[in-house]
């Protein structure tokens, strides 16, 4: 039987490894990642990777204490699951994602944390939220469109909540557009480029890019994915990374 082992990167070693199944190791977005986890390893960021003794890393885990997670969320004293994905496709739906949560999930024990708590979706970039709930995982809050704060509790601390000022947030940049970015993830590059040259070429639109440079600005953006959004006029475009085709379609939507 081929070996399976979790590996606990730091600043040292990350490169052996890739970020995120980035594979072009020579992008901005790939390098622009590596220097923010090193900066967040001092943070107490875990960034583990599920590896495959003939495939190479299949998967990977990033979460990091509550209070400097990098989402709108009041999660002070447990662990937040940023990201938690397996690839490729062939290796999805075998259990191989429970392994990263369940040392997760044992980490957090062994650290005294009040319990671990992630953001899911209908329409994930993530695994999906029937892994967390059948690891014990129940719904503390929800905010629109679709996303659920779950949190697997290891003592009788308060829940995770979102925060509950995004509008209020969203009305702040009603005079143009604004794309809200992070280096938390290794794909807002691209869409930033690619999104950006299609609204000044095509619509005449010039965005101006916010760029969220710690976990408190990430924590006050606009949508409770935290580290990419773009808004419009006071009103949210896209509450994730999307791509420039997705982006086209959407104006054009609005200008019927």
């Amino acid at each position: 039987m081929e070996e399976l082992k979790i590996i606990r990167t730091n600043e040292n070693n990350i490169h052996e490894f890739g970020i995120c199944a980035y594979k072009d190791m020579k992008q901005p977005g790939y390098k622009n990642k590596v220097e923010w986890l090193k900066k967040r390893f001092k943070e107490g960021l875990r960034y583990n990777v599920l590896y495959h003794e003939k495939d190479g890393v299949v998967g990977n885990i990033e979460y990091v204490p509550g209070e400097y997670a990098w989402r709108p969320v009041d999660a002070r004293g447990y662990f937040y699951i940023h990201c938690l994905i397996i690839f490729p496709k062939k290796y999805k739906g075998i259990g191989w994602g429970r392994k990263l949560l369940d040392d997760c999930i044992e980490d957090a024990r062994k650290s005294g944390a009040n319990g671990v708590a992630v953001t899911t979706r209908k329409r994930g970039w993530m695994v999906g939220k029937e892994l967390f709930v059948r690891n014990g995982f129940t719904v503390t809050d929800k905010a629109e469109p679709d996303y659920e704060l779950m949190t697997l509790k290891l003592s009788d601390a308060p829940d995770p909540v979102f925060k509950k000022d995004l509008e209020k947030m969203r009305h702040k940049y009603s005079d143009g557009m604004y794309i809200f970015s992070s280096d938390q993830c290794p794909y807002t590059w691209k869409a930033i480029r690619d999104i950006g040259s299609v609204a000044r070429s095509v619509y005449g639109i010039k965005p101006e890019v916010i760029q969220l440079n710690d976990h408190i600005e990430a924590r006050y953006s606009p949508t409770v994915y935290g580290t990419f959004c773009i808004v419009y006029k006071g009103e949210v475009l896209a509450d994730h990374v999307i791509s420039a085709t997705r982006f086209k379609n959407i104006m054009n939507k609005l200008s019927k």
